[in-house]
């Protein structure tokens, strides 16, 4: 079986692989991957770390990502554009809740339009 992915952005590693252990206690099987920091491993963000995030989470199903703050989603935008991938969906919501809820609901089998769906109506759409 196949799940929609989940990856996790945020300026500091600690943080993306923090949010990953959080679901990890409840959910074994979705693919979640992290795209923390810099390639330094400092504080930021980077498309490549993101771009690689994506493929590795990617399974067939498509992938949400969900960011911590401002430059991390324009980082995300355009890891997207570059991927060329159209099964790929950036998510308006708390990282670490919307995170959880998207792990949840792939973990239901449910496709990547119902998981958008799902964060949307717990979080508002934008």
């Amino acid at each position: 079986m196949s799940y929609t992915g989940v990856v996790l952005i945020s300026h500091s590693p600690k943080v993306a692989d923090g949010v990953k252990d959080i679901i990890r206690q409840v959910i074994k099987d979705v693919p979640i991957e992290t795209a923390g920091g810099t390639e330094e491993n400092e504080i930021g963000t980077s498309v490549e770390k993101v771009q690689e995030a994506i493929h590795r989470a990617d399974e067939g199903d498509g992938v949400v990502m969900f960011y911590d703050i401002g430059s991390a989603k324009m980082n995300a935008e355009m890891a997207v554009e570059m991927s060329g991938t159209v099964n790929v969906k950036i998510v308006e919501a708390p990282l670490v809740e919307g995170a959880y809820l998207a792990a949840v609901e792939s973990g239901m089998d449910k496709n990547l339009q119902e998981i958008i769906k799902a964060v949307e109506k717990e979080f508002g759409s934008p």
